[in-house]
């Protein structure tokens, strides 16, 4: 089953998006499921927007969609490899190298992409 936004999920995403007026994908109609795809395909200009916004988390925040990252419960298979590296390089800076590997893992296990879309850490 899908997962519904909960009210925590909801106050995150508001505060990554505040333009975010609806919780349903504009295209599709579908009800938003996750946080960082809606971000990074509906609200954030370009990955300089998307670094700017995700910036904003204070660290229970980070902490909390890392937990639903971990658990399978936010998506990351629509996030664009560019946008996936921001948010990795974010976590890095913020939590270390080793939970920015987690995460990438992560990413790259459930994500359908090319090596070429592979993330590097600099």
């Amino acid at each position: 089953m899908a997962r519904e936004l909960s009210v925590k999920d909801i106050e995150v995403l508001k505060k990554l998006a505040p333009e975010c007026s609806g919780l349903e994908c504009s295209g599709s109609r579908a009800p938003y499921r996750s946080i960082l795809p809606p971000l990074s395909n509906h609200f954030a200009k370009n990955a300089e927007d998307f670094e700017k916004r995700v910036s904003s988390l204070e660290e229970d925040e980070l902490l909390y969609l890392l937990s639903l990252i971990r658990s399978g419960e936010e998506s990351l298979g629509c996030v664009q490899p560019h946008y996936m590296q921001v948010f990795l390089d974010l976590i890095k800076k913020r939590l270390g190298t080793k939970t920015a590997e987690e995460i990438m893992g992560i990413y790259v296990a459930g994500k359908e992409c090319s090596t070429d879309d592979l993330i590097t850490f600099k």
